[in-house]
């Protein structure tokens, strides 16, 4: 029996011994898979951050002159807000200048990846050339109007020459100043706004070019753009009235300068759209960015910094504001392109070779 009871307790203790040395294997393994769990979690951010990281990337935009100090203010926002969200730099490229000279520019082999112009006939441009696909407008926000103005009549200060309206600029020994369409888009609306509001006195279109004609016949000399436009009458004191954006105007003020101005109740809604060149971004390997940035430009955040320095919102939550509709109070005839016919029938009308403008310069001559 005492033999039984050691054999029994042998067993015991083997069978409680290897129940130790399991679980304290089980413990290693435990404490092991912990430590390099730790080591793996630590590192794991490390790693997904370098991983993560992409090389800087390129964007060309190419716009209109008036559009500079907006862009400038909008830029650096897009670029932190990528950064941020992408870990990717954007390296901007600009070029602003006169609308239709930017339009050449583009077609000539100036390789933007945005284009944002005054006028749509612009883009249509480049279209044709293939460097933008069909159906842009409806790609963006808005038919891609992500900036709009109306034309102000910019007088000297107290107004010595009584400008009010658009009859006004006929009298004659007023010296005004504004910009040549053949060269500007500004130019072109300034043109539009005038011819609409003959037509709006009740004018036909053979009174109209009476009337549009004896306005450009006190114009001494035509600026390349709005921006030209604005120096030659701000800085160097030309002329007795400037014909330009209310943009221009508010941008002018914002530096200092005392302006005195008047929008005109009959008036032009001055529709600025942006588009993707196409063919470029899909070389460039950078659509992805630039759509990014387009439509950045529609949100309230960049539409405050076009408001800050003259343009009217585009973004309605924005242009619902108090703050905003103080600073841009309506106007109550305002015409549109399309009351024209659209831009392809008021290019072939207006200024084309041989166009009515053409015709008014050619009596200006003689």
């Amino acid at each position: 029996m005492p033999t039984g009871k050691v054999w029994i307790k042998k067993v015991i203790q083997k069978w409680l011994f290897g129940r130790l040395y399991s679980l304290q294997g089980l413990l290693a393994l435990f404490l092991l898979g912990a430590i390099l769990t730790g080591l793996i979690a630590s590192c794991s951010p490390v790693v997904d951050k370098v991983a993560a990281k992409k090389p800087d990337i390129e964007l060309t935009l190419v716009s209109f002159a008036v559009t500079r100090t907006a862009h400038e203010a909008i830029i650096p926002k897009f670029v932190e807000k990528w950064q941020r969200e992408r870990n990717q730099y954007v390296k901007f490229s600009r070029s602003y200048g006169g609308s239709g000279a930017q339009t050449r520019a583009v077609i000539d082999g100036l390789d933007a990846d945005i284009v944002h112009l005054a006028l749509a006939l612009d883009t249509k441009r480049i279209e044709k050339e293939g460097l933008i696909a069909p159906g842009w407008e409806k790609q963006f926000p808005n038919n891609g109007i992500v900036s709009q103005s109306v034309a102000a009549l910019v007088t000297r200060p107290g107004n010595p020459k009584n400008i009010q309206t658009w009859s006004d600029l006929t009298q004659p020994g007023i010296r005004i100043i504004t910009a040549d369409p053949r060269t500007s888009g500004v130019a072109r609306w300034n043109f539009l706004a005038l011819w609409n509001g003959a037509i709006q006195a009740g004018s036909d279109e053979n009174r109209a070019t009476d009337f549009v004609e004896k306005v450009y016949s006190n114009v001494p000399i035509f600026a390349r753009d709005a921006r030209e436009a604005t120096d030659a009458f701000v800085k160097q004191g030309q002329g007795d009235v400037l014909i330009n954006y209310e943009n221009e105007v508010v941008l002018a003020q914002l530096k200092g300068q005392k302006l005195d101005y008047t929008i005109p109740d009959v008036n032009i809604s001055i529709d600025n759209p942006i588009a993707i060149a196409d063919k470029n971004v899909e070389k460039h390997g950078n659509r992805e960015v630039a759509e990014a940035f387009v439509n950045y430009l529609f949100t309230p955040s960049a539409q405050a910094e076009f408001a800050k320095v003259g343009f009217r919102p585009v973004n309605q939550t924005l242009a619902q504001t108090k703050a905003i509709q103080d600073k841009y109070p309506g106007v109550s005839n305002l015409g549109t392109v399309k009351d024209f016919g659209g831009w392809n029938a008021v290019q072939k009308k207006f200024f084309a070779d041989g166009g009515i403008f053409d015709q008014i310069q050619q009596k200006n001559r003689n």
